[in-house]
């Protein structure tokens, strides 16, 4: 189109803009691109894990309370850098019965430059974000609930409904929150309060043991954040859990569960929360997708001693 032409197809909104890029970029990158995302089968339902990216994250930060000279060791060991932590960040979509439901909504455009990769990602895989007919949220934190908004402040899945649990909603909504959490974290405070606000009236809240859509429980996992929870997906027998942020980390969450987390709001609690859900795990011989555990982030877990292994699908 030459300097001066004017458009005289169809008019062009904001978000058929976002639609376009994400499939340029898809289309150069190509096959390239396949690790972005990743398929799980359980009875007649579709499970498909799409990247958002990653994050870094600064050893100090991370575990800076763990005995250095034993953590250097395991990450050397397992060949991981000592730094910093770069987990990917893994958003899990179930399709099943003319639902198709999104885990979590990733970091969106204002988090992280490594993050915020999951609208050209679903392109991919050919999901349309039109097309998601619910969105479930394991906690509020920016790397799972940003996402829900694009550039332009518009809701990325403009045609779902929203699921939160009502004690992790409770506590970001609070008119004490900025309050309850540390200086450094008081924008994720900020950032959860306006995402609440856009999807407002799509909300509906839910409580540990209960069905959040059919063949869908949500489990109480809390300690990374007061509400967190992970969700237990049935078909018949089969079974694989969403953890969200319950384990963290795919090799630290399970060969020392009881070490503290930088991430966790509350430490001790989070590290109780391990240790059951993982005894749990190993015995039930079940599935689990990590959000952070190496893409694409399917697999068991077993025991290992007096410990536990991720073993990757």
């Amino acid at each position: 189109m030459s300097a001066g032409t004017r458009w005289s197809g169809p008019a062009v909104g904001r978000r058929d803009v976002l639609r376009l890029a994400g499939a340029l970029a898809v289309s150069q990158l190509g096959a390239g691109r396949a690790f972005a995302v990743g398929r799980l089968a359980l009875g007649d339902a579709e499970i498909v894990t799409v990247s958002d990216g990653s994050l870094t994250l600064p050893m100090s930060y991370s575990y800076g309370e763990a005995p250095k000279a034993e953590l250097d060791a395991l990450l050397t060991a397992n060949g991981m850098a000592t730094d910093a932590l770069r987990p990917d960040c893994n958003v899990t979509v179930l399709k099943r019965a003319g639902r198709v439901v999104v885990f979590d909504a990733g970091s969106g455009p204002n988090f992280m430059d490594t993050a915020g990769k999951l609208v050209e990602n679903l392109a991919e895989a050919e999901i349309d974000p039109s097309d998601v007919t619910d969105v479930v949220f394991t906690h509020a934190h920016p790397d799972h609930i940003w996402g829900v908004t694009d550039d332009f402040d518009e809701l990325v899945f403009s045609n779902a409904a929203y699921h939160i649990g009502q004690a992790e909603y409770d506590f970001w909504s609070s008119p004490d929150a900025l309050q309850a959490v540390s200086a450094d974290r008081q924008s994720f405070v900020v950032g959860a309060q306006g995402r609440f606000e856009a999807i407002r009236d799509r909300l509906t809240f839910l409580k540990p043991g209960r069905e959040v859509l059919p063949g869908i429980e949500a489990v109480a996992t809390p300690g990374h954040t007061p509400g967190h929870l992970s969700y237990i997906v049935h078909d018949g027998a089969d079974q694989f859990m969403v953890l969200g942020d319950a384990l963290t980390q795919s090799l630290i969450s399970f060969a020392h569960p009881d070490w503290p987390a930088g991430a966790d709001q509350d430490q001790a609690l989070a590290a109780i929360t391990r240790k059951t859900l993982l005894d749990r795990l190993a015995g039930d011989r079940a599935r689990v997708i990590g959000y952070h555990f190496p893409h694409p982030a399917g697999g068991t877990v077993e025991r290992a001693g007096a410990a536990y292994r991720f073993v990757p699908v």
